[in-house]
Protein backbone atom coordinates (compact mmCIF):
# COMPACT_ATOMS: atom_id res chain seq x y z
CA UNK A 1 0.00 0.00 0.00
CA UNK A 2 2.88 2.28 0.78
CA UNK A 3 4.44 1.71 -2.61
CA UNK A 4 1.15 2.55 -4.38
CA UNK A 5 0.66 5.85 -2.53
CA UNK A 6 4.11 7.24 -3.46
CA UNK A 7 3.49 7.56 -7.22
CA UNK A 8 0.07 9.14 -6.56
CA UNK A 9 1.69 11.80 -4.37
CA UNK A 10 4.32 12.52 -7.01
CA UNK A 11 1.65 12.83 -9.67
CA UNK A 12 -0.27 15.31 -7.55
CA UNK A 13 2.90 17.35 -7.02
CA UNK A 14 3.57 17.43 -10.77
CA UNK A 15 -0.04 18.52 -11.43
CA UNK A 16 0.32 21.29 -8.86
CA UNK A 17 3.54 22.48 -10.49
CA UNK A 18 1.87 22.50 -13.91
CA UNK A 19 -0.99 24.61 -12.56
CA UNK A 20 1.42 27.08 -10.96
CA UNK A 21 3.26 27.42 -14.31
CA UNK A 22 0.00 28.13 -16.06
CA UNK A 23 -0.85 30.76 -13.49
CA UNK A 24 2.57 32.34 -13.88
CA UNK A 25 2.13 32.46 -17.66
CA UNK A 26 -1.29 34.02 -17.28
CA UNK A 27 0.03 36.60 -14.78
CA UNK A 28 2.76 37.51 -17.24
CA UNK A 29 0.16 38.75 -19.72
CA UNK A 30 -1.80 41.70 -18.21
CA UNK A 31 -4.75 41.19 -20.56
CA UNK A 32 -5.94 37.94 -18.81
CA UNK A 33 -6.82 39.21 -15.31
CA UNK A 34 -10.22 37.54 -15.38
CA UNK A 35 -8.61 34.12 -16.11
CA UNK A 36 -6.38 34.60 -13.04
CA UNK A 37 -9.41 35.32 -10.89
CA UNK A 38 -11.23 32.21 -12.12
CA UNK A 39 -8.17 29.99 -11.59
CA UNK A 40 -7.62 31.24 -8.04
CA UNK A 41 -11.36 31.35 -7.25
CA UNK A 42 -11.21 35.04 -6.25
CA UNK A 43 -12.95 38.13 -7.56
CA UNK A 44 -10.51 40.76 -8.77
CA UNK A 45 -11.73 44.28 -9.54
CA UNK A 46 -10.60 45.48 -12.92
CA UNK A 47 -9.22 49.02 -12.75
CA UNK A 48 -9.27 51.15 -15.86
CA UNK A 49 -5.98 52.91 -16.34
CA UNK A 50 -6.49 56.65 -16.43
CA UNK A 51 -4.47 58.43 -19.07
CA UNK A 52 -2.41 61.35 -17.84
CA UNK A 53 -4.25 64.63 -18.43
CA UNK A 54 -2.66 66.81 -21.04
CA UNK A 55 -1.81 70.20 -19.53
CA UNK A 56 -2.99 73.18 -21.45
CA UNK A 57 -0.41 75.83 -21.93
CA UNK A 58 -1.10 78.99 -19.97
CA UNK A 59 -1.43 82.33 -21.67
CA UNK A 60 1.73 83.54 -19.95
CA UNK A 61 3.72 80.57 -21.31
CA UNK A 62 2.41 81.28 -24.81
CA UNK A 63 3.41 84.92 -24.50
CA UNK A 64 6.90 83.97 -23.37
CA UNK A 65 7.34 81.23 -25.97
CA UNK A 66 5.84 83.02 -28.97
CA UNK A 67 5.34 86.73 -29.44
CA UNK A 68 2.02 87.72 -30.94
CA UNK A 69 2.31 89.20 -34.38
CA UNK A 70 1.31 92.86 -34.22
CA UNK A 71 -1.21 93.93 -36.87
CA UNK A 72 0.41 96.04 -39.56
CA UNK A 73 -1.02 99.52 -39.96
CA UNK A 74 -2.17 100.27 -43.48
CA UNK A 75 -0.66 103.59 -44.53
CA UNK A 76 -1.52 105.69 -47.55
CA UNK A 77 0.34 108.85 -48.62
CA UNK A 78 -0.79 111.19 -51.37
CA UNK A 79 -0.42 114.78 -52.53
CA UNK A 80 -3.30 116.83 -53.91
CA UNK A 81 -3.82 120.30 -55.30
CA UNK A 82 -7.26 121.10 -53.93
CA UNK A 83 -9.36 123.70 -55.84
CA UNK A 84 -11.23 126.00 -53.46
CA UNK A 85 -12.43 129.01 -55.49
CA UNK A 86 -15.33 127.37 -57.32
CA UNK A 87 -16.86 126.10 -54.05
CA UNK A 88 -16.56 129.48 -52.30
CA UNK A 89 -18.28 131.76 -54.83
CA UNK A 90 -21.79 130.75 -53.72
CA UNK A 91 -21.02 131.51 -50.03
CA UNK A 92 -21.25 134.96 -48.40
CA UNK A 93 -17.95 136.80 -48.01
CA UNK A 94 -17.88 136.66 -44.20
CA UNK A 95 -18.01 132.82 -44.29
CA UNK A 96 -15.54 131.99 -47.07
CA UNK A 97 -12.52 130.94 -44.96
CA UNK A 98 -14.66 128.56 -42.88
CA UNK A 99 -16.07 127.10 -46.09
CA UNK A 100 -12.53 126.64 -47.46
CA UNK A 101 -11.56 124.51 -44.45
CA UNK A 102 -14.69 122.40 -44.93
CA UNK A 103 -13.96 121.98 -48.65
CA UNK A 104 -10.47 120.63 -47.88
CA UNK A 105 -11.90 118.11 -45.41
CA UNK A 106 -14.62 116.97 -47.81
CA UNK A 107 -12.10 116.56 -50.65
CA UNK A 108 -9.74 114.44 -48.51
CA UNK A 109 -12.58 112.33 -47.08
CA UNK A 110 -13.70 111.50 -50.62
CA UNK A 111 -10.32 110.79 -52.25
CA UNK A 112 -8.67 109.09 -49.24
CA UNK A 113 -11.70 106.79 -48.84
CA UNK A 114 -12.69 107.63 -45.28
CA UNK A 115 -15.48 105.52 -43.80
CA UNK A 116 -18.89 107.13 -44.35
CA UNK A 117 -16.94 110.28 -45.40
CA UNK A 118 -16.82 111.33 -41.77
CA UNK A 119 -15.19 114.77 -41.53
CA UNK A 120 -14.22 114.13 -37.89
CA UNK A 121 -11.72 111.54 -39.16
CA UNK A 122 -9.85 114.20 -41.18
CA UNK A 123 -7.32 116.16 -39.09
CA UNK A 124 -5.85 119.40 -40.50
CA UNK A 125 -2.47 120.70 -39.38
CA UNK A 126 -2.34 124.11 -37.69
CA UNK A 127 0.00 125.49 -40.37
CA UNK A 128 -2.40 124.41 -43.12
CA UNK A 129 -5.27 126.07 -41.26
CA UNK A 130 -3.25 129.28 -40.85
CA UNK A 131 -2.44 129.28 -44.57
CA UNK A 132 -6.15 129.11 -45.43
CA UNK A 133 -6.90 131.99 -43.04
CA UNK A 134 -3.81 134.03 -43.98
CA UNK A 135 -5.66 136.64 -46.07
CA UNK A 136 -8.62 136.86 -43.70
CA UNK A 137 -12.11 135.42 -43.60
CA UNK A 138 -13.22 137.07 -46.88
CA UNK A 139 -10.28 136.11 -49.16
CA UNK A 140 -8.97 132.57 -48.56
CA UNK A 141 -6.54 130.87 -50.94
CA UNK A 142 -7.97 129.90 -54.35
CA UNK A 143 -6.13 126.54 -54.29
CA UNK A 144 -3.70 124.78 -52.00
CA UNK A 145 -1.24 121.89 -52.25
CA UNK A 146 -1.73 119.33 -49.48
CA UNK A 147 0.11 116.20 -48.32
CA UNK A 148 -2.28 113.62 -46.80
CA UNK A 149 -1.34 110.52 -44.76
CA UNK A 150 -3.84 107.86 -43.66
CA UNK A 151 -3.16 105.89 -40.45
CA UNK A 152 -5.70 103.55 -38.83
CA UNK A 153 -8.59 105.10 -40.73
CA UNK A 154 -7.67 108.70 -39.77
CA UNK A 155 -6.35 111.16 -42.38
CA UNK A 156 -3.71 113.71 -41.32
CA UNK A 157 -3.28 116.66 -43.72
CA UNK A 158 -0.42 119.18 -43.83
CA UNK A 159 1.17 121.62 -46.25
CA UNK A 160 3.10 119.96 -49.08
CA UNK A 161 5.21 123.06 -49.76
CA UNK A 162 5.96 124.89 -46.52
CA UNK A 163 6.94 128.59 -46.95
CA UNK A 164 10.14 129.85 -45.33
CA UNK A 165 8.22 132.05 -42.89
CA UNK A 166 6.27 129.04 -41.65
CA UNK A 167 9.49 126.99 -41.36
CA UNK A 168 10.97 129.71 -39.17
CA UNK A 169 7.88 129.67 -36.93
CA UNK A 170 8.00 125.87 -36.60
CA UNK A 171 11.70 125.96 -35.65
CA UNK A 172 11.03 128.68 -33.06
CA UNK A 173 8.20 126.68 -31.47
CA UNK A 174 10.40 123.57 -31.28
CA UNK A 175 13.12 125.57 -29.50
CA UNK A 176 10.58 126.89 -27.00
CA UNK A 177 9.29 123.38 -26.28
CA UNK A 178 12.84 122.09 -25.78
CA UNK A 179 13.63 124.95 -23.39
CA UNK A 180 10.40 124.33 -21.46
CA UNK A 181 11.22 120.63 -21.08
CA UNK A 182 14.71 121.50 -19.76
CA UNK A 183 13.24 123.92 -17.21
CA UNK A 184 10.84 121.22 -16.01
CA UNK A 185 13.77 118.89 -15.41
CA UNK A 186 15.70 121.56 -13.50
CA UNK A 187 12.72 122.59 -11.36
CA UNK A 188 12.79 119.57 -9.00
CA UNK A 189 16.53 120.09 -8.39
CA UNK A 190 15.91 123.71 -7.36
CA UNK A 191 13.08 122.63 -5.08
CA UNK A 192 15.39 120.15 -3.33
CA UNK A 193 18.08 122.80 -2.86
CA UNK A 194 15.55 125.25 -1.43
CA UNK A 195 14.19 122.60 0.93
CA UNK A 196 17.69 121.89 2.18
CA UNK A 197 18.34 125.61 2.91
CA UNK A 198 15.04 126.00 4.81
CA UNK A 199 16.13 126.19 8.47
CA UNK A 200 12.79 127.37 9.84
CA UNK A 201 11.00 124.48 8.10
CA UNK A 202 8.07 126.72 7.21
CA UNK A 203 7.99 125.68 3.55
CA UNK A 204 9.82 128.81 2.30
CA UNK A 205 13.57 128.99 1.67
CA UNK A 206 15.68 131.38 3.73
CA UNK A 207 16.91 133.23 0.63
CA UNK A 208 13.36 133.91 -0.51
CA UNK A 209 12.40 135.16 2.95
CA UNK A 210 15.36 137.58 3.01
CA UNK A 211 14.46 138.93 -0.44
CA UNK A 212 10.82 139.44 0.61
CA UNK A 213 11.90 141.24 3.80
CA UNK A 214 14.13 143.61 1.84
CA UNK A 215 11.33 144.32 -0.61
CA UNK A 216 8.84 145.08 2.18
CA UNK A 217 11.33 147.43 3.90
CA UNK A 218 11.91 149.28 0.62
CA UNK A 219 8.15 149.63 0.05
CA UNK A 220 7.62 151.03 3.56
CA UNK A 221 10.45 153.54 3.07
CA UNK A 222 8.92 154.69 -0.24
CA UNK A 223 5.51 155.19 1.40
CA UNK A 224 6.97 157.25 4.23
CA UNK A 225 8.86 159.42 1.74
CA UNK A 226 5.65 160.09 -0.18
CA UNK A 227 3.80 161.07 2.99
CA UNK A 228 6.61 163.41 4.05
CA UNK A 229 6.66 165.03 0.60
CA UNK A 230 2.89 165.66 0.78
CA UNK A 231 3.25 167.33 4.18
CA UNK A 232 6.11 169.48 2.94
CA UNK A 233 3.99 170.71 0.01
CA UNK A 234 1.25 171.94 2.32
CA UNK A 235 3.56 173.57 4.86
CA UNK A 236 6.30 174.97 2.61
CA UNK A 237 4.02 177.45 0.86
CA UNK A 238 2.93 179.09 4.13
CA UNK A 239 6.50 179.36 5.47
CA UNK A 240 8.38 180.69 2.45
CA UNK A 241 5.70 182.64 0.61
CA UNK A 242 3.94 183.82 3.81
CA UNK A 243 0.53 183.80 2.16
CA UNK A 244 -2.39 183.15 4.46
CA UNK A 245 -6.08 183.18 3.90
CA UNK A 246 -7.91 186.39 5.04
CA UNK A 247 -9.78 185.84 8.26
CA UNK A 248 -12.63 188.07 9.38
CA UNK A 249 -12.45 189.56 12.81
CA UNK A 250 -16.07 188.64 13.54
CA UNK A 251 -15.15 184.97 13.26
CA UNK A 252 -12.35 185.31 15.83
CA UNK A 253 -14.78 186.34 18.49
Amino acid sequence: MAEETKPKVEEKKEEAKAETKKLDDIKGSPENKEAIAKAEGKTVETKTESKPAVKKADDNELKIGKKKAEPKKAELEREYVIPIKKYILTVPRYKRAKKAVKVVKQFLAKHMRVEDRDLNLVKIDINLNNELWFRGIKKPANKIKVKAVKRDGIVYAELAEVPEVVKFKIAREEKRKAAASKNKKKAPKKAKEEAETDKDKDGVADKIEEAEDKKSVAEKAAKTEKNVAKEMKHTAQGKHMKKTMPVRKALKK
